[in-house]
């Protein structure tokens, strides 16, 4: 018997979870079931809000960022989640250390909120960029 793994892939959000919802609602649409799709939050209602986007499963804090992002084929986030102290000092330096060095291939997403400019990046609204993760990184899943 042929077992087949589907792709791990983890979505990393903090503060409301906003963004992250929005990835995993366009992830489902396009992929279904064929991934799986971790929800991993800096706090609990960022988690809470992705599980209600249909992540397959989530974890909320340091320690579950840390260790979940070791066994992950692809991580997806806004680009403060590889910044330690971003997000208003929910992404810890160990979480920013973890998913930086992490072997799964990385999609940043170029929003952030801190006191960073991103030089060649368009400014895209979040819709538009989900579209754009999709259709020109992620359609080979």
């Amino acid at each position: 018997m042929v077992m087949i793994t589907r792709k791990k892939v983890c979505v990393i959000d903090g503060q409301g979870g906003g963004i992250g919802s929005a990835v995993i609602k366009k992830l489902r649409e396009r992929f279904e079931e064929r991934i799986e799709v971790i929800a991993l939050g800096t706090n609990a209602i960022a988690t809470a809000q992705m599980l209600k986007a249909r992540a397959n499963k989530g974890a909320s804090g340091s320690n579950a960022i840390v260790q979940t992002v070791k066994k992950a084929d692809i991580i997806i986030g806004p680009v403060g989640i590889i910044m330690p102290q971003a997000m208003m000092g929910e992404v810890t330096p160990l979480m920013a250390e973890a998913i930086c060095t992490a072997d799964a291939k990385k999609f940043l997403l170029p929003l952030t909120q801190e006191n960073l400019e991103i030089v060649g990046v368009s400014g895209l609204p979040l819709p538009q960029l989900v579209d754009e993760l999709l259709d020109k990184h992620l359609y080979f899943l």
